[in-house]
Parts: C-alpha cells; sequence; structure tokens
C-alpha cells in the first residue's frame, strides 16, 4: 500500500533563488582617499589589470562611485570587509558597499 504525501519545495526554491542573486559592490568617492591607494585596492580586491583600475578610480572620482565588481552576497560582503580593514589600516576613509544587482 503506497501512501500519498506532498512536499512543499517552495521555501526550498527561494532559499535556492535567494542563493543565485547577484550584488554589485561599489566603492564611493571620498575627499581624503588618495587615487593611487584606490587604484591599489581595484587591482589587489578585485583584480582589475592596471587600465581598468585607472578608469574605475577615474568614474568614481568624477561620479561619486563605480561598480568593482559583481558577486554572490558572501563573497561581497567579504570583499566589503577587506576593502574596509585596509582603508582604515592606511587611515582613509574608502567606502563600499553593495547593492542587489
Amino acid at each position: 500500500m503506497r501512501e500519498d504525501f506532498s512536499v512543499d519545495i517552495g521555501v526550498e526554491e527561494k532559499q535556492k533563488a535567494d542563493h543565485l542573486k547577484r550584488y554589485k559592490v561599489l566603492l564611493l568617492n571620498d575627499d581624503y582617499t588618495s587615487m593611487d591607494f584606490v587604484v591599489d585596492v581595484l587591482m589587489d580586491v578585485f583584480k582589475h589589470q592596471l587600465d581598468t583600475a585607472i578608469n574605475l578610480m577615474l568614474d568614481i572620482h568624477k561620479n561619486g562611485r563605480a561598480v568593482c565588481g559583481v558577486y554572490t552576497y558572501e563573497i561581497a560582503e567579504t570583499k566589503i570587509s577587506i576593502v574596509t580593514k585596509r582603508a582604515r589600516e592606511n587611515e582613509y576613509p574608502l567606502k563600499a558597499i553593495m547593492e542587489e544587482d
């Protein structure tokens, strides 16, 4: 004899969809962080080549912010933490934020 049962996979599917969401990590302009430091962060933390890093730094400087990369939530959070720690160690107020992509 076979019993019929139902399984609600709605919650699991939602969790899976949330896990696949992507987040943009942005650096914000300030009046104190050196352009060289921003370029170094873009190359070291976000793995951009020098020419791309310079262009992004100029975008940040001119537009107040720029997207440095798009990642899963956990990776975006880690990148922000690394940027913040490195900036504070060098006494810069550089700020990184994330936005849902």
